[in-house]
């Protein structure tokens, strides 16, 4: 495998393969010196066209961990800003002898679109409203940690549906791991098509998030993306928070110890209580220590070995 674009680009063996190395890429966190020598010479560019702080943190640590030189590039520090296209913009940077580039943009099918211009290996790290293949690594590998294997386990992701690519790359992701997957949204922020999505990926919807809590076993609760949302989808914050926050009432839906998860930046008081997110069963910031080692497992095999461990 050479890219990482999507969730489908990988088999489900390759899944747990990724989650065998990232288990040891976790060990390398409590070392008192962080540093493994398999991408020594390598160069990784991360360039982000969108705001980000645990993705773009955890891609640069994650490289710089496994010893290649990491370079980030923004949209505002880049000739984007100028005018300049995408295109010119990661041709230009390639030309220095990049090994691989890390992209998040915008604009849906971005980062495949770029995998077609360059010979460097490319990773999807969100590309618009479509995928985001390593955020729904890190949530498996979260709740996998947590829970064991995930066959027959009921996972509800709740909340902002339409405008995200979490939800898309999850789905993909935890179906193909045995997961039974339950999706709640209001109605206004129910994807277009989601029936006929559902029945041929395996997945259930609901608009009632009271009927769907006491029967999971993990709950991911899902952003608010009011910068992508360009009418009233909802009446107002405290009625979307009444109708379908994971409020301290909510929680005493749960089974005891069910993990709960959200994969940030969290709109503490919208979708997710404060007593929620501090509760005692949340993996948030397991969250982030998982995208760590998952990131840094994926760079691995693309750039030091290939998922069939042909060249590792």
């Amino acid at each position: 495998m050479k890219h990482l674009l999507s969730i489908d680009d990988l088999t489900t063996d390759e899944i747990h393969q990724l989650f065998e190395t990232a288990a040891d890429m976790h060990d390398v966190q409590n070392r008192e010196v962080k540093k493994l020598p398999a991408l020594r010479g390598r160069t990784v560019v991360n360039m982000f066209f969108e705001d980000s702080t645990r993705t773009r943190s955890s891609f640069e640590i994650a490289g710089k961990w496994l010893s290649a030189d990491v370079i980030n590039v923004s949209a505002k520090g880049s000739s984007t800003s100028k005018g300049e296209s995408l295109r010119d913009t990661v041709l230009t940077v390639c030309a220095m002898g990049v090994d691989g580039l890390v992209i998040r943009h915008p604009a849906s099918g971005a980062a495949l679109q770029v995998s077609e211009w360059v010979d460097a290996s490319v990773v999807n790290a969100g590309d618009g409203m479509h995928e985001h293949p390593t955020q729904a690594l890190l949530d498996a590998y979260t709740l996998q940690r947590r829970l064991g294997s995930l066959e027959g386990r009921h996972v509800a992701i709740i909340g902002d549906l339409t405008h995200s690519r979490v939800f898309r790359s999850n789905i993909q992701c935890l179906t193909r791991l045995g997961a039974r997957v339950t999706v709640v949204a209001p109605p206004t922020l129910m994807p277009s098509g989601v029936g006929a999505w559902s029945a041929a990926a395996g997945f259930e919807t609901s608009y009632d998030i009271d009927a769907v809590l006491p029967t999971a076993d993990a709950v991911m609760m899902l952003r608010v993306q009011r910068e992508r949302m360009s009418g009233a989808f909802f009446p107002s914050a405290r009625e979307y928070t009444v109708g379908y926050g994971l409020t301290r009432d909510r929680l005493a839906l749960l089974k005891p110890d069910v993990p709960i998860c959200h994969p940030g930046p969290m709109n503490r008081g919208l979708e997710i209580a404060a007593d929620a997110a501090d509760a005692a069963q949340s993996v948030v910031l397991e969250q982030v220590s998982s995208g760590l080692a998952i990131r840094m497992a994926v760079l691995y095999h693309l750039l030091a070995g290939d998922l069939q461990g042909e060249n590792a």
